[in-house]
């Protein structure tokens, strides 16, 4: 009875990504998308991608063109390689590409896609636009914050010269890279430092710390559920 149960539910299982599967073939065919290598069930052309990735692309490119698209799990993903169709996205169709895909990090941590990184292009967008330009971006405030970014770099090259006191030495610079960024951005809108030395709240400075760390890992969790059709995380 047991054995039963379990080649009944393996049947249908199968059944259902068959079918799932023939009605994407379907929609493909109707949506008149770019050429695509032969993927597999579920997980696409995932087993295409090797590192470097670029020359996975490149390599896929000179078979099957400088605009193809490949399947990420359940995600339908096109690579466009060619400068001449790149600039005919950020021209004449920059509009209609301005969007971002809609997913969980938008929507609890982005305010429901409020924020001007995850907003859809429209009023609201231009708005959040516009206020960045004049209170962030403008060269009154970007020179009003020029001692910060220059206190952060001599921190940075601080670091950078102890490491190597002793001689030649591999340096890790992307954590180094990540620090120094959150350090401008968060004395810019708080004065304080929650990275490396110097910091005027250790306790405070360890649970913003961890808060990153927790946001980056619900990110990537978001992202990799994205390619599984039919997986939602909470």
């Amino acid at each position: 009875m047991l054995m039963l149960l379990l080649y009944s539910s393996l049947s249908l299982l199968i059944l259902f990504f068959a079918f799932k599967l023939f009605l994407q073939t379907i929609t493909r065919r109707k949506l008149h998308l770019p050429p695509s290598p032969p993927s597999l069930p579920i997980l696409g052309h995932l087993h295409l991608i090797k590192k470097p990735i670029h020359r996975t692309f490149h390599r896929l490119s000179q078979k099957y063109g400088q605009v193809f698209s490949v399947k990420f799990g359940s995600r339908l993903v096109v690579i466009v390689s060619s400068p001449s169709a790149v600039e005919e996205c950020f021209t004449k169709n920059d509009i209609v590409l301005a969007n971002r895909p809609r997913n969980l990090v938008g929507e609890h941590l982005h305010y429901n896609h409020t924020t001007m990184a995850t907003s859809p292009y429209g009023d609201h967008w231009r708005n959040l636009r516009r206020i960045g330009a004049l209170e962030i971006f403008s060269t009154n405030r970007l020179n009003m914050f020029l001692g910060i970014r220059k206190d952060e770099v001599k921190h940075l090259l601080w670091k950078l010269s102890r490491n190597s006191c002793q001689g030649f030495a591999k340096v890790e610079l992307k954590s180094m890279f990540s620090e120094l960024t959150f350090n401008i951005i968060m004395r810019m809108v708080a004065g304080k430092r929650y990275y490396g030395e110097d910091l005027k709240d250790e306790e405070e400075a360890r649970k913003f710390r961890r808060l990153v760390k927790e946001i980056a890992s619900v990110w990537r969790c978001v992202e990799s559920s994205r390619v599984c059709a039919g997986v939602e995380v909470d």
